[in-house]
């Protein structure tokens, strides 16, 4: 019986990914003509848009055989601007197979993308592409990939060296105990510590001229194992697209059971049709088995979402960190929301939102390149000619200390109060709901409702009204009445109470605008040194010693997004075009300009109407509102802590 898997393929731009998944192909007898990326004629780049810039922008599938492996290929985008679309893919995948190129080691973008393989557990193939270039010394290479990814990268080759199989055996104590034991490890075992992310094969080659490809599709038939899947049928979604004719497509990973179609899926919608692709054709299949990999059609679903017994993806880790309005050009302005709508439903990341009182639509994304592919395909697709403003940075907002926030919702006829305890959280933690609070105090009924409605928007800060991050909110007490609670009123106390607590801190000075920095890799000149210093400087940011090379030097640090950009032109100006400027967002830190992007945005958390600080209470047959500040004298629940419980939890943490 085959063994069938699946396998995403990724890599930083450039480092030959498509090339290998090409290779990959043409040796197995999928391909007859061995397609380029630079050519315009790859595969697994079908698209129109892909061709012209010569990069991956779309996930695509294919499909090979090779002996008794059946491997479905998942080829994914390689520049850092379209990374969700690469994580939206990481969560279906048996293995991964990273490819890395022997010129330009480990970048700034491998990292991250070694950080998301982990999050995700995913077993990891390493491929060092380009190992035909002049100096590469494959040690040297071998070495920095356990320096800067796993000391369990270990070198395979057609067959394990004696070299390799002592360092597989150091990465477990028990199968150390037998390696000294007999001197040698069964495939078995090593198979189970691929899967488990204790040891990361490594094989060598150059995609380009097929050179270590046979060896590389051997490893893989070998040394990967097939999952257990459950009876019961489950799958996950992990991208939606439109075909040429405008048809929805969910493309899912079944996780267990059988998919048929017509199948019932979500809101009582059917599966019309099971699309298995291989590149830009398809075959429609009746039934896809657990494994499987397909597109569908007649259902309307989005990424991450969990179908039959498979549960919800996690939120994705990739966000947009820049924020652009439309500029419609004379276009019908309902036209490009259409249009924008649809694209969002490819990519929930790109946050589409429409401002019926400036008659604006603004989007979010992660760079420069993906904004000029997005108006590129608004043209090809769509046929809009459309432009977009300058760009501004997407803020966001945390607090540095801890605070019961109180909301109270009671006209007549309503009753609800709500206690939460707002707490700081780890950087890049998110937001965390949870409930402490007895039954005995709060109905089970009840506590569902609160934690329900502080899922159900995005809360925003009092600095600048961006969301918040990075904070724990726990329901820590609360009161209904027998008579005039419903549901709606737990969620106005609710989302009051969060706003309370919010302006207790700001008043404290307790609230932080964060904003995002990238991580950056600068190689210039090294008579551009000190210019290249003194601009990271300005910039606000830091940089670690220089590595100095025998022609140019390498600075690596962190920058504010705000900053840096613009700042690759420049590069390219001072250094006629010969210095390089990789940027990868390296997550929120504290704005390092804040008291001026506070002013800038004249926020006035108090007059938000859609995110009110203030409570109703009642009296004598009429509700009537309390501002934020008088609500601690006007609850009608004691405080659960004390200041000096808040001290000390803030002691704690700190």
């Amino acid at each position: 019986m085959a063994k069938q898997i699946v396998a995403g393929i990724i890599a930083h731009v450039d480092a030959g990914k498509t090339t290998l998944s090409e290779a990959m192909l043409y040796q197995t007898g999928e391909l007859r003509k061995l397609g380029r990326v630079d050519n315009g004629d790859a595969f697994l780049d079908p698209d129109d848009l892909e061709k012209k810039r010569g990069i991956t922008i779309f996930s695509h599938q294919a499909n090979l055989k090779y002996n008794d492996l059946e491997l479905t290929l998942l080829d994914t985008p390689g520049h850092v601007d379209f990374a969700a679309q690469t994580e939206q893919v990481l969560s279906v995948l048996d293995y991964a197979i990273l490819v890395i190129s022997a010129t330009d080691g480990i970048q700034g973008y491998t990292r991250t993308l070694w950080q998301l393989l982990a999050r995700y557990q995913v077993p990891t193939f390493i491929f060092v592409n380009k190992m035909d270039a002049n100096g590469v010394d494959r040690g040297k290479i071998l070495d920095e990939l356990k320096n800067s990814l796993s000391e369990g990268c270990v070198a395979f080759d057609a067959e394990i060296s004696a070299e390799s199989m002592e360092e597989i055996a150091l990465r477990d104590e028990t199968v150390l105990e037998k390696f000294l034991d007999s001197g040698k490890i069964v495939d078995q075992t090593i198979q189970e510590m691929i899967r488990h992310r204790q040891i990361f094969p490594c094989y060598f080659g150059a995609a380009l001229k097929l050179s270590g490809v046979e060896t590389f599709l051997a490893g893989l038939l070998r040394w990967t194992n097939v999952p257990i899947y459950s009876q019961d049928f489950g799958a996950r979604v992990f991208k939606i697209s439109h075909d040429e004719k405008g048809e929805h497509l969910t493309w899912v990973r079944v996780t267990g059971g059988v998919l048929h179609t017509k199948d019932v899926l979500v809101n009582e919608q059917k599966a019309n049709q099971l699309r298995v692709y291989n590149g830009a054709k398809f075959t429609v299949q009746p039934e896809i088995p657990a494994g499987g990999v397909c597109a569908i059609t007649g259902v309307d679903t989005h990424p991450g979402l969990g179908l039959g017994t498979e549960v919800d993806g996690e939120a994705p880790t990739i966000q947009p960190v820049l924020n652009y309005a439309l500029d419609p050009k004379g276009v019908d302005i309902q036209v490009c929301l259409a249009a924008l709508r649809q694209l969002e439903d490819e990519d929930p990341q790109l946050h589409v939102t429409w401002s019926s009182h400036l008659q604006e639509i603004r989007v979010q994304i992660m760079g420069e390149v993906q904004l000029e592919v997005l108006q590129q395909i608004l043209l090809a697709r769509f046929k809009l000619d459309v432009g977009f403003g300058e760009g501004s940075i997407l803020y966001k907002e945390t607090i540095t200390q801890a605070v019961e926030g109180v909301g109270h919702f009671e006209p007549l006829r309503h009753y609800a109060e709500v206690h939460l305890l707002l707490q700081p959280t780890a950087a890049g933690s998110g937001l965390t709901i949870d409930a402490d609070c007895p039954l005995e105090v709060l109905g089970r009924n009840w506590q569902h409702q609160v934690l329900t409605n502080l899922q159900a928007k995005e809360h925003l800060g009092v600095l600048t009204g961006s969301p918040i991050t990075d904070m724990r909110i726990s329901l820590v007490s609360g009161r209904a009445s027998n008579v005039h609670t419903v549901g709606g009123d737990f969620r106005e106390a609710t989302w009051r109470a969060v706003r309370q607590g919010l302006m207790m801190l700001k008043v404290r000075g307790a609230c932080q605008l964060l904003e995002p920095w990238y991580r950056f890799r600068l190689v210039v000149g090294q008579d551009q040194v000190g210019r290249a210093m003194n601009d990271i400087q300005r910039m606000n940011g830091r940089f670690d010693t220089p590595e100095t090379g025998s022609a140019e030097t390498t600075l690596t640090g962190v920058a504010p997004v705000s900053e840096m950009r613009g700042y690759v032109q420049e590069v390219y100006a001072y250094t006629h075009g010969q210095g390089q400027l990789e940027c990868v967002v390296d997550g929120y830190r504290p704005c390092h300009n804040a008291d001026m992007v506070i002013n800038n945005a004249q926020y006035d958390p108090v007059g938000d109407l859609d995110n009110t600080s203030g409570s109703v209470f009642c009296a004598h047959g009429a509700g009537y509102p309390v501002q934020w500040d008088d609500v601690p004298e006007t609850a009608h629940l004691d405080y659960v802590y004390t200041d000096a419980e808040l001290l000390k939890l803030n002691t704690e943490k700190n």
